[in-house]
């Protein structure tokens, strides 16, 4: 069975979205930890939510950075060294003496995920050959990735506490094993590889639609990370619930945007990419408004459609700006699909800090407006012109 999905056209596609899958277990590790330094170490939330900012604050500043360096020159070795770097920061996380070394070592790990997604976009639209389904199953596993880290982490710190940190290290191990073998797969011959890159992409750049479009994800993603660092607090309070409850709120934001991306690529195909990146904004708004507002059991039906509408774009987010960007697309990657992560980790601080001031309930209703703030944006937006024959 695995034999025959795993083609030589296929191959490369799944080896990478299953390294994404290890990858991406990081970034949602470090919100999965905020309840457990809370309670073992007796933070604050807003002390917590500086942990969530040291993981995305650096990511957001170098993102663009490497992207930009992808862009001129290869360098498919940064798959797997980010990898590696991305796991062991959280791995250290739990056995820091001090919350400056805990930002520390987090804030590495925020720098490998950074370093991996322009590149990994690069390869994933190379082995996809353009097509945002493919690139769709690509997104899924770092979306897969970030519905597994609530469950790693439960199983490993919630059984052995924060001492028993370093084994989360393991997804990065075997993610950088990934990386390697799909680098294979992919590679074309040096002298094949060093002509298409002397040619250069088709195509004229259109900074104004991507600006729009990252002005969007911005939003989203300030939503998102907003959610992901309290969701498993605010659970537990609204539901009345414990650990458990706050664990199960967690995994089903993050596996709603599994399901989510992987429909996003169908959705597109038959819809067009941004009727459904516009659709998937709105549903959000009211998504997100029930989550806030809404109490007992019936918060995780509204964190799983919140989830959804925040995610269904996700892979249209990339491949969009790939298309609005033909000559940058390691620019294009890195900014939509990590940048479009880590940012929303700057303004965490702030609703810390309101939800300490006030509630957590307070904290997170601005949340619902800014979806709608993201929909304004993409109105004007029209479909860029495909560059690969085929794709779709």
């Amino acid at each position: 069975m695995v034999n025959r999905l795993l083609t030589p056209h296929t191959r490369p596609v799944v080896l990478l979205a299953l390294g994404h899958a290890c990858v991406d277990v990081y970034q949602g590790a470090v919100a999965a930890l905020v309840p457990f330094l809370v309670s073992e170490r007796a933070y604050t939330y807003a002390a917590a939510s500086g942990i969530v900012l040291a993981a995305t604050l650096l990511s957001s500043v170098v993102q663009p950075l490497f992207g930009a360096l992808t862009d001129r020159w290869a360098m498919p070795w940064l798959l797997p060294v980010s990898t590696l770097a991305g796991g062991a920061g959280v791995a250290l996380a739990g056995v820091t003496g001090s919350y400056g070394l805990t930002l520390a070592v987090v804030a590495l790990s925020g720098v490998g995920v950074a370093a991996y997604h322009p590149e990994a976009a690069r390869a994933a639209r190379t082995a996809s050959r353009g097509s945002h389904v493919a690139m769709g199953w690509f997104s899924l596993g770092g979306n897969l990735g970030f519905a597994a880290a609530p469950l790693l982490v439960a199983a490993v710190v919630a059984t052995g506490g924060l001492g028993a940190s370093p084994l989360l290290v393991v997804p990065a191990i075997a993610g950088a094993a990934l990386c390697a073998a799909a680098l294979r797969a992919i590679a074309p011959p040096s002298g094949a590889a060093r002509a298409a890159r002397a040619r250069g992409p088709a195509g004229r750049d259109d900074w104004r639609s991507f600006a729009l479009l990252s002005g969007a994800i911005a939003y989203r993603s300030v939503v998102f990370v907003g959610l992901s660092a309290f969701i498993a607090l605010y659970a537990r309070e609204r539901t009345g619930g414990g650990d458990a409850a706050g664990a199960a709120a967690l995994f089903v934001l993050y596996l709603g945007g599994a399901v989510g991306t992987a429909a996003g690529g169908r959705l597109a195909t038959r819809f067009g990419r941004l009727p459904v990146v516009r659709w998937s904004y709105a549903l959000s708004v009211l998504a997100v408004a029930g989550v806030v507002l809404v109490p007992g059991p019936v918060l995780y039906l509204f964190v799983a459609l919140a989830s959804a509408g925040l995610y269904v774009p996700f892979s249209l987010h990339v491949t969009l700006g790939q298309d609005y960007l033909p000559r940058r697309v390691g620019t294009a990657g890195g900014v939509t699909l990590g940048l479009a992560v880590s940012v929303g980790g700057i303004a965490s601080p702030a609703v810390g800090a309101l939800a300490d001031a006030a509630s957590l309930q307070t904290a997170l209703a601005p949340l619902i407006a800014l979806p709608a703030l993201g929909w304004v944006l993409l109105r004007p937006l029209e479909e860029p012109a495909r560059l690969e024959q085929g794709a779709g």
